[in-house]
């Protein structure tokens, strides 16, 4: 009975929110209304545009189509077809250069927009509302049916993005482009591309080779990044990878193709340890031993927030040398990069180099600045000057408030909201990506199962952000983006665990009305998705699942809490070293554990099948929560 309770509320929540439960999209549309009957693709079936600036859409959609249907669909130009690709003669100002309208019935499908952009985003809804095998990369023979609708759609902020470290681990070019071709699908925008750390340089710069041919490469190490050894005297540096100027306009034109324009980031002043392995001279120490960083410590965190670093990873911002170093950088990613930004990172940068150098002192003492946060932002005022020059716009992490920054700057707000609320109240442009809701390579489920990292971000965290703080004008947020850092994410599939299903999440944030938002109604169509990455070959994250444990009280008297994301799961537990499973106790309340040197296992089922993973929590993990 309850579970039939559990049921009529999703359908009633789904119907409620705009959705039949036969129909999941995420993003969820501003607006969609189901009506009776279907259209049936068949191999009779046709797609027309009305213009060359929408061809390109109705050709990715027949490449689509022809290959899970097996049918041979030839779009055709000012020919009305069963799916029909248009551009307004006259914009429609609701739906703005991103949005789109789609209407289905029994006749056919018609995808209108202002911009091809909003068709390709129509052609991703259409996608979403045919059978999940059409993620197939074989053909198939099933009924190609899609239900009767009017959707309009148009998304919320202008900025929706995914960052992707590849300094940490190199990822090749057919595996980005495959990583935005996936994001895209959810109508992200952006893909920040982090292409250099202390760990690799990623850009081929041909002014200055020795960037790729030294700073690319690092010595082979295995295990927790933080912890491996440091490179020997004399050790090969084999572990790496860059992408010529030819591979960066290959993946830039992939991404243009797909409505996402790539935001180059060059991680300056500090996190440059890479860049500094090539060319000594700019850093303040100068140390010729200076290698590309395999993941070994290089720095100590205290707790008060406050780090040192020991090596010299921050170029030297009093020597002219580096300016020039990075206007010949600039200047080739200039001629590369079509979009406006250029991100220059500016955080995690230590000073204490700083206040040890002649040059830095007298720059201090001639500048008559009596903080070394003062030596930063003259850096970054210098480098914004140089971006400028080549008609390009200065991004950084808020760390380049400090100290003050260019009126024209813009901040991505990372260590919480705080610097993104700073920035918006002094004028700033704002991207909002914070720790607490945003950072992907986060754990997202049981911390003894996960890899482990800084912290935990669960979905229904993610799904739970709102872009906008409280008291800022929404003019100045831009929109959001979610990070993936990969210290511990070596492979694509990995990088797609990390980013699905808490990409989802996101993409909902970023595009839909927040008032849509409900977190039944979205489990709903998270599970859809899992179907349709499943028959792809997408990796993502069922954490989901796996049973909340909490433990209250103190050593001696414990009480155990637990929960799911997922509404509805049955969590079964033993205390007595004994494997759960559906004849366990089943968790209703709170209870106490005896005391003891007790192991606690959790597993969840649903509808009497195992759903989650096994949860073991020894004495020792006991004691820590």
């Amino acid at each position: 009975m309850k579970k039939l309770i559990f049921l009529l509320l999703l359908f009633s929540l789904a119907t409620v929110y705009g959705q039949n439960p036969a129909i999941q999209l995420i993003p969820q549309p501003v607006e969609i209304q189901q009506s009776e009957g279907v259209f049936v693709l068949t191999k009779t079936s046709t797609i027309g545009f009305d213009s060359q600036e929408s061809r390109k859409i109705a050709e990715m959609l027949s490449q689509k189509l022809n290959r899970s249907t097996g049918f041979s669909f030839k779009p055709q130009q000012d020919k009305a077809g069963s799916i029909q690709f248009n551009l307004n003669k006259a914009p429609v100002a609701q739906i703005g250069k991103e949005g789109y309208t789609l209407v289905s019935s029994s006749k056919g499908v018609v995808i209108t927009a202002n911009k091809p952009a909003g068709l390709f985003y129509g052609m991703q809804t259409l996608l979403q509302l045919l059978p999940e095998e059409i993620e197939s990369k074989t053909p198939i023979t099933i009924t190609w049916s899609v239900p009767s609708v009017k959707i309009t759609d148009y998304p919320r902020f202008g900025w929706r993005g995914i960052m992707l470290d590849v300094s940490r681990n190199f990822f090749t070019k057919e595996e980005v482009k495959l990583y935005i071709d996936q994001i895209a699908r959810y109508k992200y925008n952006t893909f920040h591309w982090h292409l250099t750390d202390d760990n690799g340089w990623r850009i081929e710069i041909k002014s200055l080779p020795r960037l790729t041919e030294v700073g690319a490469w690092r010595v082979p190490r295995f295990g927790q990044f933080g912890q491996r050894a440091e490179p020997k005297k004399g050790e090969a540096a084999t572990v790496g990878g860059f992408y010529t100027q030819a591979d960066i306009k290959e993946i830039i034109q992939y991404a243009q193709d797909r409505n996402v324009t790539i935001v180059p980031e060059i991680d300056v002043p500090g996190h440059s340890m890479s860049a500094i392995a090539a060319y000594p001279e700019l850093s303040c120490t100068k140390d010729p031993d200076t290698k590309v960083n395999p993941g070994s410590s290089f720095s100590e965190w205290y707790n008060d927030g406050t780090f040192k670093m020991l090596i010299d990873n921050t170029l030297n911002p009093s020597d002219e040398k580096v300016y020039e170093f990075l206007d010949k950088v600039f200047t080739e990613m200039a001629v590369l990069f079509p979009n406006p930004y250029i991100h220059v990172g500016g955080d995690e940068c230590y000073k204490g180099f700083w206040t040890k150098d002649p040059g830095c002192q007298a720059l201090m003492k001639k500048m008559n600045m009596t903080h070394p946060e003062e030596l930063q932002a003259y850096f970054m005022k210098r480098v914004e000057g140089i971006l400028k020059a080549k008609g390009k716009k200065l991004i950084g992490w808020d760390e380049i408030l400090e100290g003050g920054i260019g009126p024209e700057a813009t901040v991505m707000s990372w260590r919480g909201i705080k610097g993104g609320i700073e920035a918006a109240k002094l004028g700033h442009d704002v991207v909002m990506t914070p720790t607490t809701f945003a950072y992907l390579d986060y754990q997202q489920g049981e911390q003894t199962i996960e890899p482990p990292i800084y912290s935990n971000l669960r979905l229904s965290k993610c799904y739970s952000y709102e872009t906008v703080p409280e008291g800022v004008d929404a003019k100045y947020i831009l929109g959001g983006q979610g990070n993936l850092w990969t210290e511990q994410v070596v492979t694509l599939h990995h990088a797609e665990y990390m980013t699905w299903p808490r990409g989802w999440a996101l993409a909902e944030d970023f595009w839909s009305p927040k008032e849509s938002k409900n977190w039944a109604n979205f489990v709903l169509r998270v599970e859809k998705q899992f179907e349709r990455a499943e028959i792809e070959g997408v990796n993502y994250s069922p954490a989901i699942y796996d049973a909340i444990i909490n433990v209250r009280g103190k050593e001696g008297e414990m009480t155990l809490e637990m929960d799911s994301e997922v509404p509805g799961l049955d969590i079964f537990y033993t205390i007595d070293g004994a494997m759960p499973n559906i004849y366990s106790i089943k968790y209703s309340n709170p209870f106490k554990l005896p005391s003891g040197p007790i192991t606690v296992r959790v597993i969840t089922y649903r509808n009497g099948k195992q759903i989650g993973h096994l949860v073991t929590l020894r004495p020792e993990d006991l004691k820590k929560r």
